[in-house]
């Protein structure tokens, strides 16, 4: 059984999901929509610098980091925190299996269903005392094995 990819919502799309939940499409939104789409997995940092290099529209780092915090509180984007202590955003705000490479400091899916249901089956029947399981977040801390050589052309 596997898992497909969520279907990302386009620009259109985009802007059908915030009227729906009484928010305007901004050029400011719109912009940090579209460096998600590129991106998938991205700090404000990184989202920031790709709407500089990309669309021209002015916005602060503040404004980037409001905007996909309001998108993860309504189940638009996912967010994480990295083993450095950074918020990323994801694209994809299912629940699934991440890839954090520790050298290069980027996520990746990791598409494994299976992986998901055995950990949760696991926990659905253990008590944590004081506390009530809401969800299983599995993250897989990496670093590549062997030196990547630059394709040839």
């Amino acid at each position: 059984m596997r898992r497909k990819h969520p279907v990302i919502p386009n620009i259109d799309q985009y802007v059908l999901l915030l009227r729906n939940k009484g928010l305007k499409a901004t050029p400011q939104r719109l912009a940090v929509h579209e460096a998600m789409i590129a991106l998938g997995h991205a700090s404000a940092d990184m989202v920031c610098e790709w709407i500089a290099a990309n669309s021209g529209q002015p916005i602060s780092t503040a404004s980037v980091y409001n905007i996909l915090v309001q998108m993860t509180e309504i189940n638009i984007y996912g967010r994480r925190m990295s083993p450095d202590n950074k918020m990323y955003f994801d694209i994809d705000p299912t629940r699934h299996v991440h890839l954090y490479d520790s050298k290069s400091g980027q996520y990746k899916d990791y598409i494994d269903p299976e992986l998901s249901l055995m950990v949760e089956d696991h926990l659905k029947h253990r008590k944590i005392k004081g506390y009530r399981m809401e969800g299983v977040d599995i993250q897989i801390v990496v670093r590549p094995t062997r030196q990547l050589r630059p394709k040839t052309e």
